[in-house]
């Protein structure tokens, strides 16, 4: 009895939006590294360390010691092989330049995703004493017990995108109609 309530549990669990939306996200977001990562430092640091002098930003480190001390520009392996300890630069300016693009491209998929969201309708509302959030047809607050008066939840409104796809849909009827309407006249 117990394991089938804790297979309800689980699966009421799994349906919850925000449990899906995790997951999604972890996929999306270890499928979008290494591409960033390869955009990174295949695509984007070439050219600027072109412009900068032909310098490979991922060999770029600081000798701290073991070797001579300074600002260098050869291969980190080399440096490390002959005992030097390092302060890679280079591959914290290419993790600092994969951050940046990695959280463009969600900020430019969350807009995205939320431009086909439509409005959700309105069910909550603040308490007029507590200011805890109620339900709108809450007529007694339950954290303070204060008397309320319920409000009419306000409707959801369609989103920019349903409504341009509604209209497009309803000009690709129209057209359809006239081509059809041309063949029968033919």
């Amino acid at each position: 009895m117990a394991k089938g309530n804790i297979l309800k549990e689980f699966g009421a669990f799994i349906n919850r939006g925000n449990a899906i939306d995790m997951a999604v996200g972890i996929i999306v977001g270890s499928v979008m590294t290494s591409v960033v990562n390869s955009l990174v430092k295949d695509i984007i640091m070439p050219p600027i360390g072109l412009l900068l002098g032909g310098i490979d930003f991922s060999q770029f480190f600081i000798v701290l010691s073991g070797g001579e001390p300074g600002v260098h520009y050869a291969t980190v392996a080399s440096a490390q092989a002959a005992g030097a300890a390092t302060m890679n630069i280079g591959f914290f300016l290419n993790s600092i330049v994969s951050f940046i693009i990695t959280m463009f491209a969600i900020f430019l998929f969350v807009r995205v995703v939320n431009k086909f969201r439509s409005g959700q309708a309105v069910t909550t509302r603040s308490c007029p004493y507590c200011k805890t959030s109620i339900n709108v047809a809450a007529t007694k607050c339950p954290n303070c017990c204060s008397v309320v008066k319920p409000v009419a939840p306000v409707a959801a409104a369609e989103s920019e995108v349903k409504k341009g796809l509604r209209n497009l849909g309803n000009v690709a009827t129209k057209q359809i109609k006239k081509i059809k309407k041309l063949q029968k006249n033919k």
